[in-house]
């Protein structure tokens, strides 16, 4: 008679129980979402006066391919406010790179306690790789790919480039280039943000085979398929026609997904030696499969 009611409240029991720890990781994941927001915000506070050497500095690559032009370098604002939106936008984008390092600690602090030990010491090199890949990618952008681009860009200029020069088609009219500021600032973040993107793919790539999402030997497998796929990423990522910026982003990220296969074999060369050592794995057997084999195909 009494089998009934202790199954009820039993239940319940477990019910609270699970609630418990699901409402203490929403608090825990406000908690870090609100540190995190703050930080950006003061960084946002702290680069708001300092946009104008943050613009002169992004401007650089078109400065460079308008003199050599013989145009001076000068954008224009196409409304009242565009100004104002500019500072904005450039504080809010340093903001962000200010804040990474406090908000990719936040992740840190929330992700950690649901990891093992060994998980932790996996983990935290990717952590601190991402970011030091992304900052190598938008440098590439930012001193090879952007000047590369705006000189091709500018090369569609016709006639009355230079002050006092004459059209090139008699009666025609001339084109030359008067940007505006907030267009050229959002080409060139796109330029940075894409290309900082497309170096993150080894460390990716190596986070996926260390959890076990991808192999080695798969990836060595599918290494035509990643050479279409990074055709046609180059293609996006820069100008329609610039087949010489495109060229450079294929032979830079395509040695990055050979560095990631070979990241990835190394990771399992030492799970398999490790297993071997304990006596899990035998001297002539491979977790992983024949990788020569795979690579080959």
């Amino acid at each position: 008679m009494t089998t009934k009611p202790v199954y009820k409240t039993d239940t319940l029991e477990e019910v609270d129980a699970s609630a418990a720890p699901l409402i203490e990781h929403l608090a825990e994941l406000r908690t870090r979402i609100i540190w995190s927001l703050l930080a950006f915000v003061v960084a946002m506070l702290v680069c708001f006066p300092l946009w104008r050497p943050i613009y002169d500095f992004l401007s650089v690559p078109l400065c460079t391919a308008l003199n050599a032009e013989g145009q001076a370098c000068q954008l224009v604002f196409l409304s009242v406010q565009e100004g104002f939106f500019l500072a904005l936008s450039i504080s809010m984008v340093g903001g962000l790179v200010l804040a990474f390092p406090v908000i990719s600690y936040q992740l840190w602090r929330f992700v950690a306690p649901g990891l093992y030990k060994n998980e932790k010491r996996a983990f935290l090199p990717f952590l601190l790789a991402s970011p030091i890949m992304f900052i190598l990618g938008g440098a590439f952008a930012y001193y090879v790919i952007t000047p590369m681009a705006f000189s091709f860009f500018l090369s569609f200029q016709t006639g009355g480039i230079l002050e006092g020069q004459a059209p090139t088609l008699e009666g025609a009219a001339s084109m030359v280039f008067q940007g505006s500021a907030k267009a050229y600032l959002s080409l060139t973040m796109a330029f940075v943000v894409s290309f900082g993107l497309c170096f993150q793919l080894p460390v990716l790539l190596t986070l996926m085979g260390r959890v076990g999402i991808v192999s080695s030997a798969g990836l060595a497998s599918v290494r035509k398929y990643a050479l279409v796929g990074i055709l046609i990423l180059a293609a996006i990522a820069t100008p329609g026609p610039d087949v010489t910026s495109q060229v450079i982003l294929f032979a830079v990220v395509y040695p990055l997904y050979e560095i990631s296969i070979w990241l990835v074999r190394r990771h399992e060369r030492k799970v398999e030696a490790q297993m071997r050592a304990d006596g899990l794995l035998g001297a002539n057997e491979s977790l992983y499969g024949d990788e020569d084999t795979e690579t080959k195909a």
